[in-house]
Order: structure tokens, then C-alpha cells, then sequence
């Protein structure tokens, strides 16, 4: 597949639109007009107009009235903030018959700047965060749901899906900057069918931007703080395109930060793209695009034992000493990525919808670690590979870098037609899928500075002259899916039942062109996927809705496709599955009920699981590479309930409250070594009985915060439960001041956020999962050996950062 650059998805977004706006001359008569609405006086109990239906102007103070008032001049500030959202922006209103959950415009601009979709959710009930960086703006960071990690989640970004598939990697941190973000919704459990996504065994994560403003203007936030953090951010709005209704956005960041333990650091370029346009009755189209570039040095990921020694002072080396692998520069990544989507929506009859959004996704990246080749020792596959071809007069023993390249390139198109037809709504929907990567790690030798080549430049060759490699791996994957989904109203639409059904079908294939490897294996597997809801409103403010899911995901990683092998002693240390791992599969029930009043809002859900195939993701480093392999955990059952509350506005201040009780269980004993280990009946890995959140909100129009207190019970990093994490807590605090209009800048503000206080050190989640920390007694008396021990992920530091931020 052809590699794409910034530019040209820029043009391709911008050409669709131009053919939109053809379509919409054809479509209507006359010149697209913009309804100008009469500024509006809300309430605490009412809800503002949406931003994307009337044009921005000028922004006055927002004035206090009542304890329960706010009057406004045009509903939002310029960073998007309505000062009405219930919960402070923590707590939309919800009506689908299922869970969720998620963060509004006046929760998000009261964060840092600088963080992503996934941190954004830390709060939402049942979402559990574990980050190493506390600025929040890296993907060295993990999130689970309902005890179920990231890799078993499905994501959606714009009408398409952002993330990595093979890996089910979200790198997030790439999606768009803070500043662009409208929402995120969070949907455990019970994905929409027509989302494209088939791995979304955990829930759906799902990110909108904000829509271009109608009038001419821009946006401008710097950010300093703690960590030598600076970052750069300006959005530059439009207007109206002539008289062609297009109204579009593009901004760029640049972000530069210090690790905050050890030494490096990060340095992030970001642009984001989006443009819109309107016409007739339900007619839109509306483009988007981002490109990110990120360089960042590792942080190390230590064991308990490491831990307990060394606390945060366990990190990689600063200085280079000519052999040792720990050194800093050895440890880092850089990723570009550049996503695009347009979403084409079409009114084709009375009551007949068709939408249809094709993407693309491409990513470069390298990711490099530490390792020790000996010239006369080296392997290329199962074939020796000595005598290396090292510099002359150096060591037979030379440090090296290993530098893990990779390629991936995504085509998908995402299309559903919806027919209304009095009491019954059909939806029927597609979803193709095509990826093409390449990866094949290589290494390269430092100079006496210890600086090494990247993206494979000036490998280490072997005595054939061939680069030295782990392996050398293609894969293709295409998905077909196939949905049907039907809903049928009563009682004058309070009582509403759907059924639907979701046949996905996969087939990939994988060649290795290294020696002794097999060369080509693959599979095709097709899933079939059911699922129905009924849903009761049994009052204007009380719902009651009940669900039953089904879901499946293939195995991450290309582990099980292609043999991987040592290089210092040509032994496989992976080899690949005939026929592919068997999927994981989960049968799941939920009910629930939503009450949105005037005294409280309030959203509980009971849930439960059954798994097949628990697949759970695992990272190691095995000679300098990163090595991501699924644990097939057998079966798996997991219960509980969640909910959240919000209180109404008091006197500018909003409460919010969510919650978490999870009881999840292994069914069967593992196999391991020859045998099983006795693991029926333990908990679940990275699985918390409790977790919580408590937010404040403030905002009276000029002086405006955010208080949020977390507590994550402990979770075991072991199947065998002889190993776990700590629980901990974290509170994080923002506070600011908006100023009333300066010359041309509108609504300037000063904001301040506080980041972990108290500066608690702590493990925040698990990066390597194992069996058995200690050696254990198999259910045939024999003794399991332990093997590698658990690495962890730690906690980031007490960081403050400060942000001017203004409209213009």
C-alpha cells in the first residue's frame, strides 16, 4: 500500500468534501444559510444549544445570578466549556439499552492539556488507569474495563477504527489534542454492532472531535510546568468557505517534556484536520484527519523485587559505559502516525438513511532496547551467522542496539442503512477491513558515545552479508463483518426491543523469510455474533433496560504467526500456531437502571460474564526486542456492579461519585510445563474488587476547578495469585480563572493542574503477567518452577503545570 503523507490525506479529505458540496448544489436551490439564534438565558436544569447549530460570537463574562443560574452570551467559551454539564461534564445523559458512560467538553477542558482519550476516563466507573507518565501525554500507559485490559477493548475515532489490530494497541496519545476533543464515551460490555470494530470483547471506547466553529477565529494554549514540560498548541477556525457551507479547523501542538524518573525525554508533534458540510434534511459529510510524531525514552518496568530495593531510583542508565545494555538512548521509540476519515451521511428517502465512512490508517515506527551480540556466536534464524561483520579491531563481544521496525497500513470502510418505518427500525451495516504490515528487527552497533543508528540505518551484518535479524515478518489480514440489527417501539416508545446479530469473518496470512522459520501459515475464522436488549422508560426520568452480548476477538500480536528465534543461540523462542490461537469468546448479561432528575441523576449496572479462551496480554524484552504474546487464561467468570451519581448544581459547585465491585474468577486449572496448575477458583489477574472515584466541580463563569479522588484495590499479576500489586490512590486537582475580553483575545484564562498530590509512589498496573511467581505444586504433586517474574508499570509523580489559554 501506497504511503501516505499529511498532505495528501489533507487533500483527499478536502476533495471529498468539494464533491459533497456538487452534491448538495444538485440537492437543493438557492445558497445554504446559517440560522442565526438569539442568545440564550440557561439554568442549572436546562441544557445549551449545541455549538455545531448556531454561530460563535463574541464572548462576554459569564455573569452569576441565582444558586442555580448562569446567564451567557452565546452558551460556550471559547475552549468549548457550557458551565451546565451535569456531574461538571462527568455525567451525559444516556438512553441506550446498555451501560455508558463518559466525559463531556466541561470535564475535559478542565484537565491538562497535554493528556489523551484513555486518561480522560479515569473517573468513569469500572475504568481502571494505569499510567506511567503523569502528564498523560504517551501511550506508556494501560486501561482496563471491568477487568478486562486494553487489548480487549474496541475503539472508534471519528467513524473509524484508530487503533492498531493486530495488536489491538490504541496509542491514543496520537488520536487529537485535548483542545479538539468534544467527548469520550466509554460502553462496557455491549459494543454497537455497527462500530468497526470485532475485538471489543471488554466495551468500546469512542472519541468525537468538536465541530468546526461558523465563524472566522482561533484558539491559542501554552502550557509550562513540572518535568520541563512546554507545549504549543493553536487551532485556527475558518468561518464559512465563500458561500459553500464548509466550515472547517487545523491546529498544530508541539509538546516537549523531561521523564520524570530517570533520564530522556519526550518530544511530540501533532496536527489535527476536520471539515464539515451540511445540507437538506439529514445530508452531511464531514473529514477528518491527524498526523502525530512522537520520540520518547523508555521508562524501565521493574519486578517486585526491584521494586521493593529500588522504588523510582530503578531506571536506565544515564551515562554509557561501552558494554552496558541498560544505557537510556538504547531504550526508546519513535512512532509516526497519520489517520484519516470521511463520514458521508445520506438522506435517500423518507425514513431511508445510508451512512458510509472510509478511512485509512498508517503507522512507521521503531521501537529500540539493549542487548550483547558476540561475533563469533550469532545466529540468523536456525542458521549460524558468525563471524559477524564488526569494525576492525573491535571486541569478538560488542554491545548493540536492537531496533524493532515495523510498517502498518490500513484501508477500511464502515457503512450501515437505517430504515424507519413507523413503530420498527432496521439497521443493516458493513464493515471491510484490509492491513498490511511488515516487521523485522534488526541491530545496529553505537559509537563511542553510544549513539546507534535507527529504522534499521547501518545494521549488523552477518558473515553473508544478510542483516542480522529476530525475524523477518509479513502479515495480511482482511475482515469481513455483516450486521442486522432491528428494533421495535411500544407504549408510544417507552418500551423499545432489539435483536441483532453480528457475523465477522477473518482471514489472515503470514510469511517469515528466515531460515528454518515456516514460511507462510495463516488462518480464516468467522464468528458468529447475536446479541438483544429491551429497554423500559418508565417514567420521563426512570429507564430500566436489560442485554444479553456476545463477543470474540483473535489473539494480539503476531506471536502465534510467524517463529521467532534467538539470536545468540538459534533456538526458537516463539513458534507459531497452526491454525491460529483459539479466539476468545465471552457470553455476557446486564441489567440496569437510569434516573435523571431534579434532586440527582443516577446510572447503576449488575453484569456478568462467561469466558472461553480468557486471552491476556503480556510484554517481555528477550534480547533487547519487545516481545507481546497472549496467555490463553481458559475460562473466566466475572460479576459485579457499577454505577455512578451526580448532584445537581449548588451554588456553582458539582458532586460526582462512581463506583466498582468486580468478582472475577479463573473456571479451570492452566496447563503448565507438562502439567496444570491448580488455578480453579483463583481471582482473576489485574482484576480490583473495589475501585472509585469522587469529583468536584466549580464554575461561576470566571472562577472554575476540578477535584478528582481515585482508589484502585489491588490486583494479583500471577494466575496463581502468589503476586499482586498494591491498592493506591491518587487525587488530581485543576483550578483556573477566565478574565473577561482583552483587545482581541476572548475569555483569556489562567489554569492550574496538580497532578497525583501528595506525590504518592506507587505500581499503577502490571506490563508482565506470569503463571507463578514462586514455585508451585501442579495438580499432580509435581513442582512447577517459577519462571520470569511479573514487571510492573509505575506510577507517575506530583506534576503541576500551568496553561494560558485564549480564544481570538
Amino acid at each position: 500500500m501506497r504511503r501516505l503523507s499529511a498532505n495528501s490525506v489533507s487533500l483527499f479529505c478536502v476533495a471529498v468534501l468539494a464533491a459533497g458540496n456538487t452534491a448538495s448544489a444538485l440537492a437543493e436551490t438557492g445558497k445554504d444559510t446559517v440560522r442565526k439564534r438569539t442568545p440564550v438565558r440557561a439554568t442549572g436544569r436546562a441544557s445549551a444549544s449545541p455549538a455545531s447549530v448556531r454561530p460563535a460570537r463574541k464572548a462576554g463574562p459569564l455573569m452569576a445570578g441565582k444558586a442555580e443560574e448562569i446567564t451567557v452570551s452565546s452558551g460556550l467559551t471559547p475552549n468549548g466549556v457550557s458551565g451546565r454539564s451535569a456531574g461538571g461534564g462527568m455525567m451525559p445523559k444516556q438512553t441506550d439499552p446498555f451501560a455508558k458512560s463518559g466525559v463531556t467538553r466541561d470535564y475535559i477542558a478542565a484537565q491538562a492539556p497535554a493528556t489523551n482519550a484513555l486518561t480522560l476516563l479515569r473517573n468513569v466507573p469500572g475504568v481502571v488507569v494505569a499510567s506511567a507518565d503523569p502528564t498523560g501525554a504517551t501511550d506508556r500507559m494501560s486501561v482496563s474495563i471491568r477487568g478486562m485490559n486494553q487489548n480487549e477493548l474496541g475503539y472508534e475515532l471519528e467513524g473509524m477504527n484508530p487503533s492498531d489490530v493486530l495488536y489491538y494497541s490504541p496509542t491514543s496519545s496520537g488520536w487529537a489534542d485535548t483542545e479538539n476533543v468534544g467527548s469520550v464515551t466509554v460502553t462496557p460490555g455491549a459494543p454497537d454492532l455497527m462500530a468497526p470494530t470485532f475485538s471489543a470483547v471488554g466495551g468500546l471506547i469512542s472519541e468525537k472531535l468538536r465541530d468546526p466553529s461558523h465563524k472566522f477565529g482561533g484558539l491559542l494554549d501554552l502550557t509550562y510546568g513540572g518535568n520541563n514540560m512546554r507545549r504549543e498548541f493553536l487551532r485556527l477556525d475558518s468561518g464559512e468557505w465563500g458561500h459553500t457551507g464548509i466550515h472547517s479547523f487545523a491546529s498544530f501542538s508541539d509538546t516537549q517534556a523531561s521523564n520524570w524518573r530517570g533520564p530522556g525525554g519526550l518530544h511530540r508533534w501533532h496536527i489535527d484536520f476536520k471539515a464539515n458540510k451540511k445540507w437538506g434534511d439529514g445530508n452531511s459529510i464531514s473529514a477528518f484527519m491527524s498526523y502525530n510524531d512522537v520520540q520518547e525514552n523508555l521508562y524501565t518496568y521493574p519486578t517486585m523485587a526491584q521494586w521493593n530495593a529500588y522504588g523510582i531510583n530503578y531506571n536506565y542508565s544515564k551515562n554509557f559505559t561501552g558494554s552496558n545494555t541498560n544505557y537510556y538512548k538504547f531504550h526508546q521509540y519513535e512512532w509516526k502516525h497519520a489517520r484519516a476519515s470521511v463520514q458521508m451521511k445520506f438522506k435517500l428517502a423518507e425514513g431511508l438513511n445510508l451512512s458510509v465512512t472510509p478511512y485509512i490508517f498508517d503507522v512507521d515506527g521503531t521501537v529500540q532496547g539493549g542487548s550483547t551480540l558476540n561475533q563469533n556466536t550469532a545466529f540468523l534464524g536456525a542458521e549460524s551467522a558468525s563471524p559477524l561483520q564488526f569494525p576492525d579491531g573491535s571486541a569478538s563481544s560488542q554491545v548493540a542496539q536492537s531496533n524493532d521496525t515495523f510498517h502498518e497500513s490500513t484501508f477500511g470502510i464502515n457503512s450501515v442503512l437505517d430504515w424507519k418505518k413507523g413503530h420498527n427500525d432496521l439497521q443493516f451495516g458493513y464493515w471491510y477491513s484490509y492491513i498490511n504490515y511488515a516487521e523485522d528487527p534488526t541491530y545496529s552497533l553505537p559509537d563511542a558515545a553510544g549513539n546507534a543508528s535507527r529504522w534499521g540505518q547501518d545494521p549488523v551484518l552477518t558473515a553473508s552479508g544478510a542483516a542480522l535479524k529476530q525475524w523477518d515478518a509479513h502479515v495480511i489480514q482482511q475482515t469481513n463483518t455483516l450486521s442486522l440489527m432491528d428494533t421495535y417501539s411500544l407504549l408510544h416508545d417507552r418500551l423499545k426491543i432489539s435483536a441483532g446479530f453480528k457475523e465477522a469473518m477473518i482471514t489472515r496470512t503470514a510469511t517469515n523469510l528466515m531460515p528454518g522459520a515456516t514460511y507462510a501459515t495463516g488462518f480464516s475464522d468467522a464468528q458468529p455474533l447475536p446479541r438483544v436488549a429491551i429497554s423500559y422508560q418508565i417514567t420521563p426520568r426512570d429507564q430500566v433496560y436489560i442485554n444479553g452480548t456476545t463477543a470474540f476477538r483473535e489473539a494480539a500480536a503476531i506471536t502465534p504467526s510467524v517463529d521467532m528465534f534467538s539470536s545468540s543461540t538459534g533456538q526458537m523462542t516463539s513458534r507459531h500456531v497452526t491454525g491460529g490461537m483459539k479466539p476468545e469468546y465471552s457470553i455476557a448479561e446486564e441489567l440496569g437502571y437510569r434516573h435523571y432528575g431534579k434532586y440527582f441523576n443516577l446510572s447503576l449496572s449488575f453484569f456478568n460474564y462467561n469466558f472461553t479462551n480468557r486471552q491476556i496480554t503480556s510484554s517481555s524484552l528477550v534480547e533487547g526486542t519487545t516481545i507481546t504474546t497472549s496467555l490463553n487464561g481458559g475460562g473466566q467468570t466475572t460479576r459485579g456492579i457499577s454505577g455512578e451519581i451526580s448532584l445537581p448544581r449548588w451554588h456553582h459547585f458539582t458532586p460526582y461519585f462512581s463506583g466498582q465491585y468486580l468478582h472475577a474468577t479463573t473456571d479451570n486449572n492452566l496447563a503448565s510445563n507438562g502439567t496444570y496448575l491448580p488455578t480453579a477458583g483463583k481471582v482473576a489477574v489485574l482484576s480490583p474488587k473495589f475501585s472509585g472515584s469522587i469529583g468536584l466541580s466549580y464554575d461561576d463563569g470566571h472562577v472554575f476547578g476540578n477535584f478528582a479522588f481515585n482508589y484502585v484495590g489491588s490486583e494479583y499479576s500471577t494466575f496463581m495469585n502468589d503476586e499482586k500489586i498494591p491498592s493506591y490512590e491518587t487525587a488530581n486537582l485543576g483550578i483556573g480563572y477566565r478574565f473577561n475580553d482583552v483587545f482581541f483575545l476572548k475569555r483569556p484564562q489562567l489554569q492550574l493542574n496538580l497532578t497525583n498530590l501528595g506525590n504518592n509512589h506507587y505500581l499503577s498496573g502490571a506490563w508482565g503477567l506470569t503463571t507463578n511467581a514462586h514455585n508451585t505444586l501442579a495438580t499432580d504433586g509435581h513442582t512447577v518452577i517459577k519462571g520470569s517474574a511479573p514487571t510492573y508499570i509505575t506510577g507517575g509523580n506530583f506534576t503541576g503545570l500551568v496553561s494560558f489559554t485564549s480564544g481570538f
